[in-house]
Order: structure tokens, then C-alpha cells, then sequence
């Protein structure tokens, strides 16, 4: 895995990636497309071939690499699962912002003065009285 993650850090190697996403290419082709030097895209290559990520092919004179998405398996399990623990760590942040809402809300609720009984001997009024008082 950390020679999967190691060959897409390099943003060369992830734009070779995605060029050989569709189809495949000899090394002249992916070299034509870069700015830099024939010798440093067959370095990238080679990274990329040792990572697993790239499989290449003679045919006659002709190389052509094409992409082999196996090795990102690994990579991107180790990924969701930090995705995941990412989720349950918001779900356990979330539930602990609603406890505290909770215990502030009582704590509220408690502080404030009930309406006990009557003391006894005092006139007992309806809801209907103090409505018209």
C-alpha cells in the first residue's frame, strides 16, 4: 500500500493515471504530453509499474502501458475506513452536543419556580377565573 500511495503523491504520475484511465500508450505518447524530459517520464513509469498500478506491454518495437486499477484496492479500504471512523467521530460529536442541550435544558426547567398546590385555606380559582380577572 505505501508504494501505491507514494506513486499517485506525484501529480505527474496521477496525470499519467488518468491518460491511461481510457486506453493505453507507449511511453513516446505519455511523454509527449508533459513538459519534462523523455528520461523522467520513464522514471515515472517505472515507479508506477513497480507500484502495480501500471502494466506494460511490448508489441513489436512499441511498449504501451496500460493501467491496472488492482493495487488502489488496498488503498482505498484503508481510505474508507478512515471515512468511516471520520462519520462515527461527527455521529459521537453530535450525541454529546445533544446531551449537554439536554442537561441544560433541565438544569433550566429546574431552576425555575413551580406552581405548587394552594397553601390550604386560600380560595381555589378555575382556569376560566383568572382568565376573566
Amino acid at each position: 500500500m505505501d508504494e501505491v500511495a507514494a506513486a499517485v503523491a506525484d501529480p505527474v504520475r496521477r496525470e499519467i493515471l488518468e491518460m491511461l484511465r481510457g486506453s493505453r500508450h507507449t511511453a513516446g505518447a505519455i511523454a509527449a504530453r508533459f513538459p519534462i524530459s523523455r528520461p523522467a517520464i520513464s522514471r515515472h513509469l517505472r515507479v508506477l509499474r513497480n507500484s502495480g498500478l501500471v502494466r506494460d506491454e511490448l508489441v513489436g518495437r512499441q511498449r504501451y502501458y496500460a493501467l491496472d486499477t488492482a493495487p488502489l484496492r488496498e488503498l482505498r479500504t484503508w481510505l474508507a475506513a478512515l471515512d468511516e471512523q471520520a462519520a462515527w467521530e461527527h455521529r459521537l460529536d453530535a450525541l454529546a452536543t445533544e446531551v449537554h442541550r439536554t442537561r441544560r435544558e433541565r438544569r433550566a426547567t429546574a431552576a425555575r419556580p413551580h406552581p405548587g398546590p394552594p397553601p390550604p385555606g386560600a380560595p381555589e380559582t378555575s382556569d376560566n377565573e383568572e382568565n376573566s380577572a
